[in-house]
This record gives C-alpha cells, structure tokens and sequence, in this order.
C-alpha cells in the first residue's frame, strides 16, 4: 500500500513511496542518517525577510520547499535548524519564539517551535516535524544557491505561491502564509538569541 500523498508534508524531501511487499528502501532512504530505525527528528525554517518567505526547489525531489533537515545526534533543535539555514541558503538566521526562563544547572531551556507535526515516511517509519520561523540575523541580502541540492532558491511573497511551479502542497503554502503574516505583524516573542555550543 502506497503512503498517503495528502499528509502534512514539511519533510516532503524524505518522504518515498514504498510498499513493504514487493519494493526495497529507495537508495535515499537507504543513505539517510537515522536515529531509530522507527521514528527521526526534523527541523523546517520558514525565514521572513521584508514580508517574503525564503524557499528551495529541492533537485531530486523537485518539489518547493522550506529549508530544513534532520537533527544530527550530536545537535539540538535549535542548533539544527541554525546549521540547516546555513547550508542550505548561507544566511545567519534568527530563530524566533519563546524561551522560558528556566534554564539552570543541568536544565536548558529551547526556544519551542512555532508548530509541530509526525508524519509516516514509510509503513515503519515516522518523523517529528519542528517548524520554526526566522529572520535574518543584521544586514544579509545575498542568497547562495546550493547547486548540488537545488534547481533554485528565492523570495516568495504570499501572493506569489500560487505561481510557483511545481506547485506547492497545501500544508507548505499554509505554513508560508501564516509565517509571513506573523512576523511582519510582530506578534511573536523573540527569543535571547542561539546559545554557544555546548553550554549548558
């Protein structure tokens, strides 16, 4: 049986078709980096500048899509999210959100993602998604295409997601759109800014 095209789709680059009868793991799925065979964690950025949101045309999958990746094993959510931006688009970003004021000895306290969301890969296996907005951090106007993983990288206002080809899914559009409106109306809390790696 053939897994559900219709579902939240924020880690559409990890998503494969796979029948656990009659096909083996896609190579894809097979290279990916795993911390249980049964279920990972995701970050997706939807990074707000002058009332764009920042968007990839993902190479192999050609699908638009927001920047994100896995969160390695020897990282947090919050330090994934900063590294995947890096890489994925050259821009220091700033997650934006709230952090308690709890951290303390042996306690750190994260900014919490804006939204969250679990969604099958295949028959076994699932991902956590965490959808985090950001900003650029100081003056950045230059983006880096990501040649080996991207046929593009742009701006897109609201009113232009529409336009984008291959359309995008719903849920992606969805989640552009209340980015966008969210961040250029200041309603959420910032958070003190990323902390250094490895403090505690």
């Amino acid at each position: 049986m053939l897994l559900d095209s219709d579902c939240i789709l924020l880690d559409d680059r990890f998503r494969i078709n796979f029948t656990s009868t009659d096909r083996p793991l896609s190579p894809l799925f097979a290279r990916m980096a795993h911390i249980h065979e049964k279920i990972d964690f995701t970050v997706a950025i939807f990074v707000v500048h002058k009332g764009k949101v920042l968007l990839i045309h993902h190479r192999k999958l050609d699908r638009w899509l927001p920047l994100g990746g896995h969160i390695e094993l020897d990282e947090d959510p919050e330090q994934a999210a900063l590294r995947e931006a890096r890489e994925e688009s050259g821009f220091e970003v700033e997650l934006l959100g709230e952090r308690p004021p709890t951290t303390e000895p042996g306690t750190r306290a994260l900014i919490a993602p804006r939204f969250l969301d679990i969604h099958r890969i295949t028959t076994t296996h699932e991902h956590v998604g965490m959808i985090y907005w950001a900003r650029l951090r100081e003056r950045q106007e230059e983006v880096k295409l990501s040649v080996a993983e991207h046929h593009d990288i742009r701006w897109c206002a609201a009113e232009e997601l529409e336009q984008l080809r291959p359309a995008m899914s719903h849920a992606v559009k969805w989640y552009c759109r209340k980015a966008i409106q969210e961040i250029s109306d200041f309603r959420l809390p910032m958070a003190n800014g990323p902390r250094k790696r490895g403090v505690v």
